[in-house]
C-alpha cells in the first residue's frame, strides 16, 4: 500500500509566506465585512458599494423594523397594550390550571364569535406610528385587507400573549396588504404601521373572522 511522501523542510510554507496568506485573509474578511455585511445587516455603508448593490437598502429596512418592533414592545410592557390573558398551561399549579380552562376558557370562547366584521380608517402623519390587535384565541383565523392613500408605510405583523412572541411578517414602503391571519396561540394579533413619508397617509383595514376585540394602541 503506498502512502503520500512526507513533504521536505523546502516544500513547507515558510513562516514569511504564512503571514502572508494571514494578512491576505484578514483583508479579504475585512472587505467583505465593510463592502457585504455592514450595509446589509446595519445599513452601514462607509465605501458606497452596498447602496450601488442594493445592500444598504436592505439593511436600512431591517434597522427601521428592528427599531419599531423595539419600541412597540416597550410600549407593552408600559402597559398601553392590555395583555390577554394567559393559556391553561401557562399558569402555575393545578388550581390555576382548572380555573382557567373551567372558568377563564369558557369566557373566551363565548367572546369570540365567528363572522365578526370590522373596518378602522386611521390617518398617519409623518413619522407617526399606530398599532392595531385583535383579540384572538389558538387557530382562529381572520381575513384581512389594508390600504394606504396618500403615500405607503412600513408595517410588522406580529403577536404577542401569555408570555410569547411572534412576527409573522414586515414590510418597508408598502401601499397595502390582504390574507389571512392565524393565530398560533391565545393572545393580541395585528400590526405596527408607521408613516415614514414626508406627507399625511390615510390607512384603512378590514377585517372578517374569528376574534373577540379589535383595539387601536397608539
Amino acid at each position: 500500500m503506498y502512502n503520500t511522501d512526507i513533504p521536505t523542510r523546502a516544500e513547507l510554507p515558510t513562516s514569511k509566506q504564512l503571514l502572508r496568506s494571514t494578512i491576505i485573509a484578514i483583508v479579504a474578511a475585512a472587505a467583505i465585512l465593510v463592502t457585504i455585511v455592514l450595509p446589509a445587516e446595519y445599513a452601514i455603508d462607509p465605501t458606497g458599494i452596498g447602496r450601488a448593490l442594493g445592500l444598504a437598502e436592505m439593511g436600512e429596512i431591517k434597522t427601521q423594523l428592528a427599531d419599531e418592533a423595539e419600541r412597540d414592545r416597550a410600549a407593552r410592557q408600559q402597559g398601553e397594550i392590555p395583555a390577554v390573558l394567559p393559556t391553561p398551561d401557562q399558569r402555575s399549579g393545578l388550581a390555576g390550571r382548572i380555573f382557567a380552562e373551567l372558568v377563564i376558557g369558557s369566557a373566551v370562547a363565548q367572546t369570540a364569535p365567528a363572522g365578526r366584521s370590522d373596518e378602522m380608517t386611521i390617518t398617519l402623519k409623518p413619522g407617526e406610528g399606530t398599532e392595531v390587535k385583535l383579540v384572538m384565541i389558538q387557530g382562529a383565523r381572520v381575513n384581512f385587507a389594508w390600504t394606504v392613500t396618500g403615500g405607503v408605510v412600513n408595517f410588522d405583523l406580529h403577536g404577542d400573549g401569555g408570555g410569547q412572541q411572534i412576527s409573522y411578517e414586515k414590510g418597508r414602503a408598502v401601499p397595502g396588504a390582504e390574507g389571512v391571519l392565524e393565530a398560533v396561540f391565545d393572545g393580541n394579533h395585528g400590526w405596527f404601521w408607521r408613516n415614514r413619508g414626508r406627507a399625511d397617509v390615510t390607512l384603512t383595514l378590514r377585517t372578517n373572522g374569528d376574534y373577540a376585540e379589535i383595539k387601536r394602541a397608539l
